[in-house]
């Protein structure tokens, strides 16, 4: 097999730091794909190998995207187990259905989905060995422990390594069930442990999509039409095949390539290219669609949730308060562009892609080329950056295509604009609400119409009785009692490629709701946050985070002139999660975000260090979205194209984050997602605090340059 990596700065940076004591303590970091079983070791499934020197290799199935999974993973291996940290080795698991299950990467279900497969993985290593032993001693299962790779007798404190027992173990059937380690005795899960990938991501030895190299390998970019739907009636390739270096002008459905020698001389090609698009595609803007949504949010839609009867309340209240809300389309706006390096030859396929979802990638390659499955590699690298874009085959299909095409091995790269102007956006919204109050300024009717494109119509699949979940969910599971409340849906039809973002439905509903709710607590003259409590009455895990928020920052407490809080809290993805985001102005007259307090309830923690970063992305993540990101449409052609037009919050601008973690023994809920939706809303509110602007509009600064009609901005 081709070798994936040739010597270059980063093997030599890599053997310099490994030859002065290794990359990380106690680890030995392999490469993509995992190691053939030896022939003296034991291998119970396919997460876990221990070899006769008492070596223990664990492979972890998921895609790290710098969520830390390669780091949790294992560890619910390992502590099961029962062996010390500093004694695993981590390998990424090649992409492999029959030995794995589904490797998708996603929804935050990493943990969630093999928080009890993977510990039992372990807990069936345990049992073998402990079996093994128990025969070698001629004592019996109960009178034996582990502890740090050893199997120990309690009467006579004899230990035995594990490598000792791998014969024997590997002899023995497996458990069909076997016990699980009570969370009381934990030594590994819930304890911070440094992430065994960090080391290599600093001095510069670990492998994105981008660094793959196979030899042979040519490089090609793709330039695609600049309308949505649109396709190339004429092709002048004379200009790109001048550009030196450039060998082939390939064209695919989706566009045209250029292959050339170098990264350099594919994308210069493609700026000599000359291509006639035809009249096909999308040609509205972003006022037509803003129109259309406004006019299908002013009447009733599918129905989402339906309790008790808003109208009637709505007539009979004391009070009521109207809104409109909007939020824009966005971009995923990864670090690293798409990219995909292919090689399809007339019997096998070889893939080595950042990729959410490695079997969709043999299912497109067997699509592609008519091989089977076991013709198919698909080697793994890390991803700079996911939040869902990466669960699309998009540029996976034309790597493939193009590799085919050329008959030889070929790294696919888009573009940074190409990456934002063909992107598959979160979808945008206008969203209508009415609240009614009663005299004590309780709210008595909750009435939400979201009007918007669906994410999975777009992608041929059916709503469920019209509703698109994905569409209303942290709308119509808004955890406030609230005795009539009426949540509904309407599908837009508007073909811009959507896909699923980060935090999905909730990263725009967790604004719209939780900013509602702020208003309707100073129509009735109320604090926010003592407002939100009076209504989680039932809500136990909303109620946790939102007092432990509240407390850490000092709500209520004095503030230097010119600051303001404001609070949100959003259930997502199993996890509940709380933020008071503390702002100033600046001297422009936008919000300043100093400060932001999180509170999350994941249930049970696995590393508390992946909690806290992960808290920290998705803060960070959802404030650049709230302060600057939108895509805009000006005859269906996206105007957007780098981050000097689709900015991200710079370290200057970055605020300074405390999390605190709510202790739990629930089932885990998911952390890579869950704190990108509390923080819009949290600085939305602040900023209504400081300044009495209701920003109603995303993203903030766009909102502050005009009023809208509805009196917020």
């Amino acid at each position: 097999m081709t070798d994936l990596f040739k010597v270059s700065r980063r093997d030599f940076v890599r053997a310099g730091v490994a030859g002065a004591g290794g990359l990380v303590i106690g680890f030995r970091i392999h490469d993509l794909v995992a190691e053939p079983e030896s022939a003296a070791s034991f291998q119970p499934n396919a997460f876990l190998r221990i070899d006769q020197d008492g070596a223990v290799t664990i492979w972890f199935p998921k895609t790290e995207m710098g969520q830390g999974i390669k780091t949790a993973l294992p560890m619910l291996v390992a502590e099961e187990l029962g062996v010390a940290w500093d004694q695993v080795t981590v390998v990424q698991a090649p992409g492999d259905v029959r030995q794995f299950g589904s490797q998708g990467t996603g929804g935050s279900r990493s943990i969630r989905t093999t928080f009890e497969p993977l510990r039992k993985a372990g807990a069936t290593g345990r049992v073998m060995l402990v079996q093994a032993a128990a025969q070698r001693l001629g004592v019996s299962i109960e009178t034996l422990r582990v502890q740090s790779g050893h199997v120990i007798h309690g009467p006579t404190s004899r230990r035995i390594p594990f490598g000792d027992l791998v014969d024997d173990a590997a002899s023995l059937d497996p458990p069909a069930d076997p016990p699980l380690t009570d969370p009381d005795d934990f030594t590994i899960l819930g304890t911070p442990v440094a992430r065994v990938d960090t080391p290599e991501k600093v001095d510069g030895s670990a492998v994105y999509g981008i660094d793959a190299r196979v030899d042979g390998m040519r490089y090609a970019t793709v330039v695609h039409p600049p309308v949505f739907g649109g396709r190339a009636t004429a092709v002048d390739s004379a200009g790109a095949l001048e550009v030196p270096g450039v060998d082939e002008v390939v064209e695919l459905a989706t566009g045209v390539a250029v292959v050339a020698a170098t990264t350099w001389a594919a994308f210069k090609g493609a700026q000599a290219l000359e291509v006639t698009w035809g009249d096909a595609g999308y040609r509205e803007g972003s006022d037509a669609v803003e129109e259309k949504l406004a006019r299908l949010a002013a009447v009733p839609g599918a129905p989402a949730r339906s309790d008790g009867d808003v109208e009637g309340a709505l007539a009979g209240s004391a009070q009521r308060v109207d809104a409109v809300y909007h939020v824009p389309y966005l971009a995923h706006a990864t670090m690293e562009p798409m990219n995909c390096t292919a090689h399809v030859e007339a019997r096998q396929c070889r893939i080595w892609v950042p990729t959410q979802s490695p079997q969709g990638v043999i299912r497109e390659a067997e699509r592609i080329t008519g091989l089977s499955p076991d013709r198919i590699e698909v080697h793994l690298t890390y991803l700079g950056g996911g939040f869902g874009r990466r669960s699309s085959m998009d540029f996976v299909t034309e790597a493939i295509t193009i590799s085919k095409a050329v008959g030889g091995p070929v790294k696919m790269l888009w573009t940074r604009e190409e990456d934002t102007r063909q992107g598959q956006y979160r979808p945008c919204t206008v969203n209508t609400f009415a609240g009614g109050l009663d005299q004590a300024g309780r709210p008595t009717a909750w009435r939400n119409r979201i009007a918007g494109p669906s994410i999975l119509a777009n992608k041929g699949r059916r709503l469920r009785n019209g509703v698109d979940p994905s569409s209303v969910e942290g709308a119509a599971n808004i955890p406030y009692k609230i005795s009539n409340i009426q949540v509904e849906f309407a599908k837009a039809d508007i073909p811009v490629p959507l896909h699923w973002w980060r935090s999905v439905g909730s990263s725009q509903n967790a604004f719209i709701t939780e900013s509602f709710i702020d208003e309707l607590a100073h129509a009735a003259g109320a604090d926010p946050y003592q407002y939100r409590r009076s209504l989680l009455d039932g809500s136990p895990r909303h109620l946790g985070v939102l007092d432990v928020a509240a407390e850490r920052a000092g709500w209520g407490g004095a503030l230097p002139p010119g600051r303001a809080r404001g609070i949100a809290v959003a259930f997502s993805f199993g996890t509940y999660v709380a933020q008071v985001a503390e702002i100033s102005l600046d001297a422009g007259g936008f919000p300043w975000v100093r400060r932001v307090v999180c509170a999350v309830d994941c249930g049970q923690i696995v590393n508390p260090n992946t909690i806290e970063a992960q808290m920290q992305s998705g803060i960070v993540f959802g404030l650049s979205a709230a302060l600057f990101g939108q895509i805009t449409l000006d005859s269906g052609r996206v105007q957007q194209g780098n981050f000097h037009d689709y900015p991200v919050v710079r370290m200057k601008q970055a605020p300074a984050v405390e999390v605190h973690i709510v202790r739990s023994r629930e089932a885990p809920g998911g952390i890579g997602e869950p704190g990108t939706p509390p923080i819009a809303p949290a600085v939305t509110n602040a900023l209504f605090a400081l300044t009495g602007i209701r920003v109603r509009r995303l993203p903030i600064r766009a909102a502050l340059t005009a009023s809208t009609p509805s009196g917020g901005r």
